[in-house]
């Protein structure tokens, strides 16, 4: 028997504002008369989610922004009520969700443990048993009976994690919080939710935007999209769909927007940047492992003297990863139309979505025309290893391999989590 069933959940949600008694009075009269009411829109949360859970599954629960996840959580914690559909759950709850929102600033640290262990359903003697333990783990012995308004906001959730962790339950809901305090205490809540899950066989949904942390801890996963059930199952195909999904996203609003901040001394223009195959065919991608160029067209209006490129690539979110430059071979450009092609002999960027940044000048710092984000590719690969590793990793190093003193062929490195 399954230890959660969702079926046909639906949670609406109407847009705007509450409306005024004066509204509220219209709207009434208008019905009793007969009239169509104003009504505001609404809004599906989650529109006819079904699955099931059985006992000791660690179901991920992953997609975008306002996909649904939270509100899903809150479902299954009994926190809001379907507008449609039924939950049903066969076993008791922990809900790791807005951890220390219950403490009350005034109240001590060992008062707000044993409120916040009774708000989430803990007699007075399982907190007396387990209160050294959430103590010592939240690492606040010298602080415990100062009032939490003095704590820093990483000490509340340190706190407010190791209370809710220590819960006695068949089923945790966690909700983006393994991310809390510093480095180390984060580390801690790694290893204590894979100590819940592997050694203590509880049945965990998670939910985080760190899809391979997802990846890595659940035996299963859900996507959704726009409140609705998009795919159920193996955590790599999955998180791998998702990844894809949000790759498509970021080109297609990088093309809509064409955000850039241009450095420009005005003696270069109609500067672009396209993809080719090695034999000069445009491309809308790279290929994993395969010989690429890419082409510069611009033109100059008043000649350049001694002037280096230089051309990087870099994430969406702006880590620069690649550095190619002519800095110790300047050229001149005389006036008109040119053409710079750079080649990667062979293309060893993970599987993602990428950005160029071109800048040319002298070498002593005289800048003729800089931009990020002056074109955007995809790199792709017909090779699931290699395809699957998104997220792991931003490139793979060419190498040789060689066991016993004897070289192998494969040259690019396993999925990290086969390691």
């Amino acid at each position: 028997m399954p230890i959660i069933e969702v079926d046909h959940l639906t949670k609406e949600y109407r847009l705007g504002a509450m409306q005024g008694i004066k509204q509220t009075l219209l709207n009434t009269a208008a019905r009793l008369t007969g009239k169509k009411a104003e009504e505001r829109p609404l809004f599906k949360a989650l529109d006819d989610v079904n699955f099931s859970i059985e006992q000791g599954e660690v179901v991920g629960i992953i997609g975008h922004n306002g996909a649904g996840k939270s509100t899903l959580l809150k479902m299954l914690a009994k926190i809001s009520t379907p507008t449609r559909g039924t939950v049903k759950v066969n076993g008791r709850i922990a809900p790791l969700i807005e951890v220390g929102a219950g403490f009350v600033p005034d109240f001590t640290g060992r008062e707000n443990v044993y409120l916040n262990g009774a708000i989430l359903g803990m007699s007075r003697q399982e907190i007396d048993n387990k209160f050294d333990e959430i103590v010592d783990f939240a690492e606040m012995a010298e602080f415990i009976d100062t009032p939490v308004k003095r704590y820093s906001s990483g000490m509340k959730v340190k706190l407010a994690f190791a209370v809710a962790t220590s819960i006695e339950s068949e089923i945790m809901i966690v909700d983006e919080v393994l991310a809390v305090g510093d480095l180390a205490f984060q580390r801690k809540c790694f290893d204590r939710m894979e100590e819940l899950i592997k050694r203590q066989g509880k049945t965990v949904l998670l939910v985080s935007h760190n899809i391979r942390q997802v990846e890595r801890l659940c035996s299963r996963v859900v996507l959704l999209d726009k409140g609705a059930l998009l795919e159920d199952g193996n955590p790599t195909l999955v998180c791998n769909r998702f990844t894809s999904l949000m790759n498509l996203s970021i080109q297609a609003e990088r093309a809509h927007r064409q955000v850039r901040e241009i450095q420009n001394s005005g003696e270069i223009r109609n500067v672009r940047a396209v993809t080719q195959s090695a034999d000069g065919q445009p491309l809308g991608q790279m290929k994993f492992g395969e010989r690429t160029v890419l082409r510069f067209y611009f033109d100059v209006v008043s000649e350049l003297k001694g002037v280096a490129v230089y051309v990087g690539i870099h994430t969406s979110d702006f880590v620069y990863l690649t550095n190619n430059n002519t800095a110790y071979q300047v050229r001149d450009f005389s006036v008109g139309p040119h053409i710079v092609d750079l080649i990667f002999d062979e293309v060893t960027l993970i599987p993602g979505p990428y950005s160029v940044l071109l800048w040319m000048g002298t070498p002593e710092g005289k800048v003729s025309f800089h931009t990020e984000n002056l074109a955007s590719f995809v790199v792709v690969s017909d090779d699931f290893a290699i395809s699957r590793q998104q997220g792991q990793a931003l490139f793979s190093m060419p190498a040789s391999w060689f066991f016993d003193g004897v070289e192998i062929s494969q040259t690019q490195c396993p999925p990290t989590s086969q390691l």
